[in-house]
């Protein structure tokens, strides 16, 4: 509770022990830390910001912790997913963080939703707690937690990150904007890679996500000076932090229901679109690469349209680099001309959605190919396990 009544919070013999260092803050005190006991704190993905702030959260002395996720730990989530560790690798996140949470802080209430967020059930989920915290990464979960928390007037302290660079703010608290006077309009599908694609440095969520437990904290301690209106930009490359004024759009739309979120992004489309272009490509699968690469014929091509960093990492033997980005902007198409000369042309990326951009964008120029389905990814997978997965 944001206003609990303190006389009803007692806080134990161990509980002096263990916040000793907030309660000799004046700033904090005995109200302070009965205060962060009383409140209850939901959030939303237990990945990269999902981890530090659940960790800060709980050893602050949070009394009530909802996670929602319905993800599994995968090796490739800890290189910055700093609660999970690798005998949590192939079980439930949300699992693997209340274990964590838990040996940190055994007196906190953790409460587990395995589900995927929706507009059916959100309110029912944000309903019972105090503070939301936005750890998602995606743009429908983003809208759909921004919506939910202005039709419940709940708090919503928001993160994201991507390669280098992190921003946090706090939205929809006492009267300041929400994520709409942000982002008023989703970007187009595919406009902004994932981490997956474009990667992120591993120590960034640890600073984003500190940002947010740090701004929880405040809300719940009544501080005046929070992100609330303000939009904080760290580049960690750089090491610089800038800030953006934010205002309330006294023309947004007003939010009243919750809508279909996909929809509202623009995916089905997308998906829809993706389908028809990849009915359209002629498909291989990776064993039937790898039998023609077993087979000794000389009439195909294959390209590579990953980026350099990548083809460090693993590459299909025979396979020439030609980078997405260099087919887009058409240098890369008279180098693919040059290769082809009358011969077969295959192209893979990491998983064949690249690939099959790259194709498409070929095909505009005269240029017909074949996608690798699965890319390889595909490869590290079913043909040869020695490549790395990455």
């Amino acid at each position: 509770m944001l206003n609990p009544n303190l006389e009803e919070i007692v806080l134990s013999f161990e509980d002096y022990q263990r916040y000793s260092r907030h309660i000799i803050l004046p700033e904090v005190g005995l109200e302070g830390q009965k205060k962060l006991k009383a409140a209850s704190v939901l959030c939303i993905g237990t990945g990269g910001l999902g981890s530090p702030l659940l960790l800060y959260l709980a050893a602050a002395g949070i009394g009530q912790i909802g996670i929602v996720d319905f993800d599994i730990v995968d090796t490739s989530n800890l290189q910055r997913q700093i609660i999970h560790g690798t005998s949590w690798v192939g079980k439930p996140k949300i699992v693997s963080a209340k274990n964590r949470i838990l040996e940190i802080n055994p007196d906190c209430q953790v409460d587990l939703y395995e589900t995927q967020l929706t507009s059916a059930n959100a309110l029912e989920i944000l309903a019972p707690y105090d503070i939301v915290i936005d750890g998602t990464d995606n743009f429908p979960t983003r809208y759909l937690t921004n919506d939910a928390c202005v039709l419940l007037d709940k708090p919503n302290v928001y993160g994201s990150i991507f390669r280098f660079e992190g921003q946090a703010t706090v939205f929809n608290y006492q009267g300041g904007p929400n994520y709409r006077d942000l982002y008023p309009e989703p970007p187009p599908p595919g406009m902004v890679p994932s981490c997956a694609e474009g990667g992120v440095l591993g120590v960034l969520p640890g600073v984003i996500g500190t940002i947010q437990a740090t701004e929880a904290i405040k809300i719940i301690l009544g501080a005046k000076n929070t992100l609330s209106g303000r939009l904080l930009l760290y580049n960690a490359w750089e090491m610089k932090f800038r800030e953006l004024k934010l205002r309330p759009n006294p023309e947004r739309p007003v939010i009243d229901k919750l809508i279909d979120y996909e929809q509202f992004c623009g995916i089905p489309q997308a998906k829809a679109q993706e389908v028809q272009q990849a009915m359209e490509l002629s498909e291989m699968t990776v064993v039937e690469l790898k039998q023609l690469l077993d087979s000794d014929a000389d009439d195909y091509v294959l390209i590579d349209v990953r980026n350099p960093n990548e083809y460090e990492i693993a590459s299909i033997p025979g396979a020439i680099l030609i980078p997405l980005p260099d087919i887009e902007d058409g240098s890369g198409v008279e180098k693919v001309k040059e290769l082809v000369n009358g011969h077969r042309l295959i192209a893979h990326c990491k998983m064949g959605m690249r690939s099959a951009k790259a194709l498409n964008i070929l095909k505009q120029s005269g240029i017909e190919g074949t996608n690798v389905v699965g890319g390889i990814t595909a490869w590290s997978r079913e043909v040869d396990p020695s490549v790395p997965e990455y």
